[in-house]
């Protein structure tokens, strides 16, 4: 549907009287409001057809009418049908009974086409609103003569049959869906009109050239790949060409790619090998080729404005000191931890005196190994140094003998 952005101008919508109606899959007509009916967005109503009348739903109004019939290029001279009525209660049940008709004639000319060995797919079917009418939707690589399959459609179906020929965009509107920018589908909602993209509007954008990225849920380009590029091919008419070679007194550098909306380019020291990247600005550009151009090459590529900007752009803005912070406060939570123990006060703790000859007693003991070195080195002698066995059954057979000690005890007793 089309948005009306003049819907609350006075006046808006009676200085032209044609509208615009939307019917199934994407399409639309143009029709003049000749019984002068106060139609808005989003009424259905009955059209004039040929023959007999069509239902759609009116989707714009008032003079925003005449310039959608100039964007979709209608010709002067083209016929404009008329508005009927407004949509009757009998105009709607007959429309529903129009409708429920079209899934089985679909089926049932899939496989009349598939017995006349044609090379067509028949992809959707509209009832016109009186059901005297239909619209077949195909697709089609190539040319395809269906003039058997009209024949054949008609005497079956015993309607006037008109054959549609659609692209894949045309289907994937016809079909719907979700696109990857988290709405619906353009050509499903909004585009009547489709036009050619090229990969040309992609490298424009500096858009990576994935086809995956860059199809649609139709296999083709994207349609919006079209909708910046006019932005971005008017602002890369004040950037510098791209084939001119910087040269400096340290190396040469060769153009390797542009943001075009940041205004930022990038140089390399290779011709198409990111090494030694350096990302200046279009003004440095233009002063290192006005400066290459009287033989002058500058020390550096980078100037220091620019440099300056970018330590800017990447610095500390909240002010905060480095990530370690986080460590040195854990360090002190863990001091205070020890210093207040439970069923001690802080006060009560007092520092442990000491003394010489305490510190020459621990420097003289020796130090212990870990119990997993002990255990590797169990019963193996290490030059200098002593042999360690642990002495786990020494307090198994002490904690025996005690236990033998009080039987006697209690015997006596």
């Amino acid at each position: 549907m089309s948005y009306n952005w003049l819907d609350d101008v006075p006046g808006g919508k009676n200085d032209f009287d044609i509208v615009e109606v939307h019917f199934k899959n994407t399409r639309r007509g143009f029709y003049r409001n000749s019984a002068k009916l106060d139609l808005k967005q989003g009424d259905v109503v009955a059209v004039e057809a040929n023959p007999g009348h069509d239902i759609g739903t009116v989707a714009l109004t008032g003079s925003l009418v005449k310039l959608q019939m100039k964007r979709t290029r209608l010709r002067p001279d083209a016929e404009i049908l008329r508005v009927f009525r407004k949509a009757k209660p009998a105009d709607l049940e007959r429309f529903e009974q129009a409708k429920a008709k079209e899934t089985d004639t679909m089926i049932r000319s899939r496989k009349i086409a598939k017995d006349l060995g044609l090379e067509m797919k028949i992809g959707d079917v509209e009832y016109q609103g009186d059901g005297n009418k239909a619209i077949f939707y195909y697709i089609a690589d190539g040319r395809v003569d269906f003039r058997q399959l009209i024949k054949v459609l008609a005497d079956v179906f015993k309607i006037r049959v008109e054959m549609k020929q659609i692209g894949a965009r045309q289907e994937a509107g016809r079909i719907g869906g979700i696109g990857p920018c988290g709405r619906p589908l353009c050509c499903a909602s909004w585009m009547s009109t489709f036009v050619s993209v090229a990969t040309s509007a992609a490298r424009y954008q500096e858009v990576s050239l994935n086809p995956q990225k860059l199809a649609g849920q139709c296999a083709k380009l994207k349609c919006c790949i079209n909708f910046e590029v006019d932005t971005y091919v008017e602002a890369s008419k004040s950037l510098p060409r791209r084939d001119i070679v910087l040269e400096t007194s340290e190396n040469s550098y060769y153009h390797f790619k542009t943001d075009i909306l940041k205004r930022e380019i990038t140089y390399s020291t290779q011709k198409g090998v990111p090494t030694d990247l350096v990302t200046i600005s279009p003004e440095r550009v233009e002063e290192v080729i006005k400066l290459n151009k009287e033989g002058i090459k500058p020390d550096k590529l980078i100037d220091t404005e620019f440099a300056a900007v970018e330590r800017s752009a990447y610095g500390d803005l909240v002010g905060q000191d480095s990530i370690s912070r986080f460590d040195k406060t854990k360090r002190k939570k863990k001091k205070k931890n020890k210093a207040s123990r439970p069923g001690k006060d802080s006060a009560d703790v007092q520092p442990k005196s000491s003394s010489p000859e305490r510190d020459n007693r621990k420097a003289s003991r020796p130090r212990r190994q870990d119990s997993k070195s002990a255990m590797a080195g169990e019963g193996k002698s290490v030059a200098g140094k002593r042999e360690f066995r642990p002495r786990r059954n020494d307090a198994n057979s002490s904690r025996n003998s005690k236990r033998q000690d009080r039987k006697p005890q209690q015997d006596n007793k």
